[in-house]
């Protein structure tokens, strides 16, 4: 622990490791700072958008142990030790994680300020589906096996706001990936 040169109000910080997108990161940082101003502020993880900073729009959902959360209601302190994958993250070198093609594929995005909450919610939206989570919608809520048709698609990603309501194609972008994955899932049965 640090004490930062404020002679008026000495604030304390505090060493924090961050694993991000598969490496450790240690910063010093104030205790009240956000996840979404940690990435964004001190380790250079822009894609996270600041939307509302009140967990309302959801530009600023990023990956916790593979769940989503809004990253600017979450303290970087309380996420040590925690896997976090943000919209850098999600890919393979090269290759675009299959939502990330999708939203290519479908042009589901206007001006792109939403686009990397968008994506990093739908993955999650897609394990928790995949997992089994009933939504609000899902007919049967004991049934393990979740079909993601447009309304639970909508359902699910309600919390992700789109100013410029590219929810047209946002929604048949996540259906193609949900397809997909329903096909390999048969086919490895």
């Amino acid at each position: 622990m640090t004490l930062a040169t404020n002679a008026a109000h000495p604030i304390q910080l505090l060493t924090v490791t961050l694993y991000v997108n598969g490496k450790d990161y240690t910063l010093e940082l104030d205790s009240r700072v956000t996840l979404l101003d940690a990435l964004r502020e001190h380790l250079a993880f822009t894609g996270s958008k600041k939307g509302c900073d009140h967990g309302q729009c959801g530009a600023c959902t990023v990956l916790l142990n593979g769940r989503r959360i809004n990253s600017c209601l979450a303290l970087a302190v309380a996420c040590q030790g925690a896997e976090i994958v943000t919209i850098e993250g999600l890919g393979d070198g090269q290759q675009l994680h299959p939502v990330q093609q999708a939203f290519i594929e479908h042009d589901a995005f206007q001006c792109g300020y939403c686009t990397p909450g968008q994506i990093c919610s739908a993955v999650g939206m897609l394990r928790e589906a995949e997992a089994g989570w009933p939504s609000v919608v899902s007919t049967d809520l004991t049934d393990q096996h979740i079909v993601l048709d447009e309304e639970e698609i909508r359902e699910r990603m309600s919390g992700n706001l789109c100013r410029c309501a590219a929810y047209a194609n946002i929604v048949p972008a996540i259906a193609q990936v949900s397809q997909q994955g329903q096909r390999t899932d048969e086919e490895a049965h």
